[in-house]
């Protein structure tokens, strides 16, 4: 009998556990839908307090440490530790399940955003290497993930126009059609997410880059036409507006 009831007080437990789950990712997207991007945070911390390997508030705790970090200034030290704190989320999401291309993408960018504040070569490099690295194998999982190719189109782009001295210092060697290829993914998840302003950002910059001015206006028009969905949405939707007015 005592058996029994050990069991059943297991099972109601993992159902109790379950419920505020359920309840709290409810929140957390409900929060992010109003743009309050750092409580959105914090609901996915407690849900990963009760069951850390969570894979869905570990992947979200590193898009929303990604995306608050990215808005600090450059040398504040919080920028820094918003970009460890992804990482550390993302490393935690591969061992809870490497098998799924959403854990890669995570990877792929928290190692994006090391990048942006390490200033030694050699630590620059290797981030700026496996930043490519884990979006080819989010690929490799699912090849319609958008925000891998994303990731992979951008990091093409950034390469392009990070200068050739920067590039031989970090030891970090481009094909001919490395701007092509950014193109090529970023025309990709512009398909597979319609939505994703900065895609279409950065995809107006590397048209430009090609020098392919009707195609910028093309994909501006398109950006700036988008509804607001993310924090982040308004800031680039300005930016793109005025890449769009300097051009008619």
């Amino acid at each position: 009998m005592k058996k029994y009831f050990i069991l059943f007080v297991s099972f109601y437990s993992v159902q109790i556990h379950g419920q505020e789950t359920s309840v709290l990712l409810k929140e957390a997207s409900n929060l992010e839908y109003q743009f309050k991007e750092p409580e959105a945070l914090e609901k996915y911390k407690q849900i990963l307090v009760a069951e850390p390997v969570n894979l869905k508030a570990l992947i979200k705790a590193v898009e929303l440490n990604c995306s608050i970090g990215e808005r600090l200034p450059a040398k504040n030290n919080d920028k820094r530790i918003a970009f460890e704190s992804a990482l550390s989320f993302a490393q935690r999401a591969k061992l809870a399940d490497s098998f799924k291309a959403d854990t890669w993408w995570a990877l792929s960018l928290a190692f994006s955003k090391m990048s942006q504040v390490e200033t030694e070569n050699r630590m620059m490099s290797s981030n700026l290497k496996d930043t490519k690295t884990c979006a080819e194998r989010a690929l490799q999982i699912d090849a319609n993930h958008g925000r891998a190719h994303f990731l992979e189109g951008k990091w093409y782009y950034d390469m392009v126009t990070l200068g050739q001295v920067k590039r031989i210092a970090l030891r970090i060697q481009l094909p001919e059609d490395a701007l092509d290829s950014a193109i090529l993914h970023l025309e990709k998840c512009k398909t597979l997410e319609p939505y994703f302003m900065l895609n279409y950002l950065t995809l107006a910059k590397a048209y430009k880059e090609k020098n392919r001015p009707a195609l910028e206006i093309e994909v501006l028009t398109k950006l700036v036409k988008l509804p607001l969905r993310t924090a982040d949405d308004a800031s680039i939707k300005a930016e793109g507006q005025k890449m769009l007015d300097g051009l008619l």
